[in-house]
């Protein structure tokens, strides 16, 4: 059986990640893939408690360390238990945010170190890479407006500066992995960008299905 394909989406709060997602998972479905959506923190029992921990501005405050190797651990199970089986079915998995996000939010964001992460990747993916990563940019400030009317959990709190070095290190990941990482100019109407990423997600699922014949 051909394995699935592994797509992750990741970018800054309030870049439209939800409404990007339900968009690849419909034209996807719609193409005859079959389609597992997942995320992380999250995908699993697991998962969704670290991802408790994590948001719970009331826990006193985790260090970026302590979130790093929770939610590695977290990752593990999640492919241990979800995505690595599903691929092996020939289920076409979309993940909302994988490890891009931790270099990204622990990395750029926290200050842990690079090395201590790449170990950490290296650990529990065990050369296991997303196939596509959109990659949904926008100025911090238009995301963080768009969201200003929710909830905000301890993250969506964190001063500006903290999403600036998360979206920089964002962009550093898509400049040196740019056959992987596509990323979608989310700073525009939102029919434009599903349009583009769209676009990009067919492209790119010709290029999937025809290699994999």
């Amino acid at each position: 059986m051909t394995r699935g394909a592994f797509i992750t989406v990741e970018g800054v709060e309030g870049v439209g990640k939800s409404t990007c997602l339900a968009a690849i998972e419909r034209t996807l479905r719609e193409s005859g893939h079959p389609v597992l959506s997942t995320r992380e923190p999250g995908g699993t029992a697991l998962g969704e408690r670290v991802r408790e921990l994590i948001l719970d501005e009331h826990d006193g405050g985790l260090s970026g360390q302590i979130e790093a190797l929770l939610i590695f651990a977290a990752r593990a199970r999640h492919l241990q238990r979800v995505i690595v089986p599903a691929l092996a079915e020939g289920r076409w998995v979309v993940c909302d945010r994988f490890t891009d996000a931790t270099y990204a939010y622990q990395g750029g964001g926290r200050g842990v170190d690079r090395n201590a992460l790449d170990a950490m990747a290296q650990m529990v993916q065990e050369g296991l890479e997303p196939d596509l990563t959109l990659l949904l940019d926008a100025p911090v400030e238009v995301g963080l407006q768009r969201i200003s009317e929710r909830e905000h959990d301890r993250f969506e709190k964190e001063h500006i500066s903290f999403f600036n070095r998360v979206r920089s290190t964002y962009l550093e990941i898509a400049e040196q992995a740019p056959e992987r990482v596509r990323t979608i100019d989310a700073n525009r109407p939102v029919d434009v960008v599903a349009s583009d990423l769209l676009s990009v997600l067919r492209e790119f699922t010709a290029r999937f299905v025809g290699a994999s014949r």
